[in-house]
Formats: structure tokens, sequence, C-alpha cells
């Protein structure tokens, strides 16, 4: 199983002092503590540090680690200048970046496509033609491409990608409709059940519908805290201050793990044993100092 660090971006931990160059500082660190991957998230609602920028930053300082996104909402950008600044970090990086993408999470995201003028109706739709389309270019296709929300006639034509084909694309969901939609159209999948069972029985059916390999990967909130009443408080802390909600709301979408590194390795090899290959770890606080102290000690909670 590959391990990879997710590392904060958002506005909240800019707030609490984090400087942008710090962020490619941690993505190295990572890779010198033996993950196997770096990723940021993507949103406009809490006005992050831009990820594909920052994946490119991230390219020049490493040297064997993926860098990726999780997730990103293509829909917030122009479909032909996003497929070529993705084709971009795919050459800088020398094939090294795989794309989490996602459409919106239904409560939360609606402003993000208001700001960019962007219909939020049929947005799963929208998501799959924009990774179409970018297949399209990235094969050296330049004819018209026609999907179901996205028309072209003529299309722009694009440098060869260092990975034929250019990076994979992972779906970041797990409604029932995505995981037919993952086994068809996509590379990976990238979700974040808390229940262990459906993690298994989603990744089933996805493979029963697949027509091309699936990388199954997870999105995990870890903490190590060995004081059970603390480890509570932190993640209660962590969810109102990430989401604005309660953190029995949270854990009833998202896995989380807080305990001694034990535990979380523990719990973590139980997402393997279901089928998980490749794990994105969420270090859950908003504080610079805390997670630079979190960061070691969750590596090394890691199970390899």
């Amino acid at each position: 199983m590959k391990f990879g660090l997710v590392v904060p971006t958002y506005r909240s931990i800019l707030d609490a002092g984090r400087t942008a160059p710090e962020m490619v500082a941690i993505a190295v660190e990572a890779e010198r503590l033996g993950f196997d991957s770096v990723w940021v998230g993507d949103t406009l609602a809490k006005a992050p540090i831009d990820s594909l920028t920052l994946l490119g930053a991230f390219a020049a300082r490493t040297e064997r680690v993926t860098i990726g996104t999780a997730a990103l909402l293509p829909a917030l950008r122009d479909p032909l200048l996003s497929a070529n600044a993705i084709l971009s970090l795919d050459l800088l990086s020398r094939g090294r970046i795989t794309l989490g993408v996602g459409a919106g999470f239904a409560g939360r995201s609606e402003p993000e496509f208001a700001f960019t003028r962007v219909p939020w109706e049929r947005r799963r739709a929208r998501l799959d033609d924009i990774v179409a389309l970018w297949r399209h270019v990235w094969s050296g296709k330049s004819g018209p491409f026609h999907g179901e929300v996205l028309h072209y006639d003529t299309l722009p034509e694009y440098a060869e990608p260092h990975r034929p084909g250019g990076p994979p694309v992972w779906l970041a969901s797990f409604t029932p409709g995505a995981l037919e939609r993952v086994g068809r159209l996509y590379d990976g999948w990238l979700p974040y059940p808390p229940d262990v069972a459906d993690y298994a029985d989603g990744l089933a059916k996805i493979r029963e519908a697949a027509v091309r390999p699936v990388t199954p990967a997870l999105f995990a909130t870890v903490l190590i805290e060995e004081d059970p009443v603390r480890a509570r408080e932190r993640l209660e802390d962590y969810a109102q201050r990430n989401y604005g909600v309660p953190l029995d709301f949270v854990e009833k979408i998202q896995m989380q793990i807080a305990g001694s590194p034990e535990q979380v390795a523990d719990r973590l090899r139980e997402y393997r044993d279901a089928g998980a290959e490749h794990v994105l770890i969420r270090i859950a606080t908003q504080e610079p100092a805390e997670f630079d102290e979190q960061l070691p000690m969750v590596a090394g909670a890691l199970p390899r």
C-alpha cells in the first residue's frame, strides 16, 4: 500500500501563519520521510493557494513523489486552459502527476460554481465531459469533440504528454452513480467512507463495471493522540474549524482516525485488506506548529 500526504493550503492555515514557501518545504519533507505522493486541495470558497500553481513548485523541488490534486474541481476552470496547465505539469514533473477530481459537494460547492458562472445543474456530466476532453487533446486529437455538455467543432493542438494519453484521473466520489462511472471513465477511485465494509462493497461494484484498470485509493483524516478524550476534543475542534459543523456529522461521512500510532496503523490495515492501494493522509489540524509535530509521528505510524 502506498501513502500520500495532503498538504494543507486553505485560507485557515494561511491565517494561522503558514506561508506558501513552507507548503513547498512540506512536500520536500514528505518525500524525505518516505511518502509516495503529495497532494493539494482545490476550492474557491476558502481562497487557497492555487492548486496547479503549487504543484508546479512541488514538481521543481521534488524528484520521486507523485504530485496530485485531492480533489480538483475542473468545472471552475476553462477546460482547454486547464488541459494545457495540467499537461505542462505532466512535462515539468516527468509524468509524476495524478489528478483526483470531483463535481462538487452539495450544500457547500454551489457558491464556487456561482463565482465562476458555471451551472450547478448537470455538474457530473460536465465533469465527465471535461475529463474526456482532456484525454481527447492529450492523445493528439484536434478534431471535433461533442459530449453531453461540452461541444467543440475545432480544438487547439497540444504537445505530446510525458505519459502516453496524459496523467491518470481519479474520481473523488462515493455515490451509487459514481461507482458505475469510475469503472467506465476513470483511472482511480478516491472516496473517504467511514465504514470499511462500505469501502469493500463499493470497490466490488466498481470492479464489476470496470472496463479499464482502476486504482483503489482512500482519503483518510488522521491524528496521533494517545489520550482518547483529548483525541475526540481535537477532532471536534478540527471539524468545527474546517467545516463549521460538529464531529458527529462529519464522521458519518468521512473516514477519521485518532489514536496511538498502533491504533492508526491497525485502522489503515483494515482498508488495505479491503482493497485500498493508495491512502492519502490529511492531518487533522489547522495549526502549522501542530502539523509539523504530527508529520513525523504520522509517517512513523504508517503500515508498510
